[in-house]
């Protein structure tokens, strides 16, 4: 069993801890799954939502909290280990918030939520390693195109993420229904024979990450199988005790069965998928008034927006699940307890 390789840098195993934000993977999760031999994630999203001052000033507050959170993580971890951050496109500070991740050194950053076309712009001649988020071959393709042509870069890692992942998803409304649903295999065999000319032409490694629906030891061999360099998995992850969230946060994952889980239209523009709680019910029917808005997200129209995403999300890492949104992975009904980040990591590799 090999590692994922990110710089001078191997993973013990070839598992990404996925970034799961607000609040849910912070410097607890992060550093305790680093530590165990995967990679731990920070989200970045919202990461200053308990700072003193996030209310009035977010902006500072998110970027000060960024280095406490990566110090914390690596205090957990060790110097040795590979730790990284999410950082998602559709941030109004993205380009702040990256350079600040830059700033405080972090191994990698992973990035989705729409296309990272300036990533590199911000990590050439730095340790930092950048991995964009794809859905498709085709936006594989046209990232990798335009990182080479305009940055003379290739990406140091690539993250498929498929349909059945949690959160926001990167497809259409319409590709999730279940006649249409594209196979994550069959993405990642796609883009491992893509990354593969890349790699010949280029003569750089490109570990190729699949993520969306793995659950166990035995997806995790298939996808290696298929030419995968390693998996993400966010969903498993909750359901620790190292987790940054909130004992009810955690417990609406133990409790939740499959006719929970919906796809729903997030206020961010972008299907998501998500427990089908009383406040998404009631968001539905009456949309709740946005009295302060935190600018987090480029695309939100505060005007017609059926509720506030960062007080949503807030909400429910604290625990406060009657006024929380709680994004989730198609495989949320088979959490059944929380265990601790060691035996997990324990479980995921026994078969491998």
């Amino acid at each position: 069993m090999r590692g994922i390789k990110i710089g001078n840098k191997t993973s013990k195993y070839p598992i990404i801890q996925g970034g799961m934000g607000v609040g849910v993977s912070l410097h607890k999760l992060a550093g305790a799954v680093s530590k165990e031999g995967g990679i731990g994630i920070i989200s970045t999203a919202d990461i200053g939502y308990q700072e003193p001052d996030f209310k009035t000033n977010p902006k500072e507050a998110n970027l000060r909290a960024i280095g406490k959170e990566i110090k914390k993580a690596r205090e957990i971890a060790g110097e040795d280990k590979i730790l990284g951050v999410n950082i998602m496109v559709a941030m109004k500070e993205y380009a702040s918030i990256v350079k600040e991740c830059v700033k405080q050194k972090i191994d990698l950053i992973i990035s989705g939520a729409g296309i990272p076309k300036d990533l590199p712009e911000y990590v050439k001649k730095t340790a930092t390693k950048i991995a964009p988020i794809v859905s498709s071959l085709r936006c594989c393709k046209l990232i990798v195109k335009h990182w080479m042509n305009k940055y003379d870069y290739v990406p140091d890692m690539i993250v498929i993420e498929g349909p059945e992942a949690g959160g926001h998803l990167g497809f259409k409304k319409e590709e999730l229904e279940e006649e249409h649903k594209p196979k994550l295999e069959d993405i990642t065999v796609e883009i491992v024979n893509y990354i593969k000319e890349v790699e010949k032409e280029t003569g750089k490694e490109i570990p190729v990450i699949s993520a969306g629906g793995i659950w166990d030891s035995k997806d995790i061999k298939k996808f290696l199988d298929l030419g995968a360099d390693g998996v993400q998995m966010a969903t498993r992850f909750v359901a620790t005790n190292e987790c940054d969230a909130s004992e009810e946060f955690k417990k609406a994952y133990v409790q939740a069965k499959k006719e929970d889980i919906k796809i729903i239209k997030s206020p961010v523009g972008m299907p998501g998928r998500a427990i089908y709680n009383t406040f998404i019910k009631r968001t539905e029917k009456e949309p709740c008034k946005v009295d302060k808005c935190y600018q987090c997200i480029k695309t939100c129209n505060v005007a017609n927006t059926p509720y506030c995403i960062t007080k949503a999300l807030i909400n429910a890492v604290k625990g406060n699940l009657k006024e929380g949104l709680v994004f989730c992975g198609s495989n949320v009904e088979r959490v059944k307890e929380i265990v601790s980040v060691k035996t997990l990591m324990n479980e995921l590799v026994c078969e491998l």
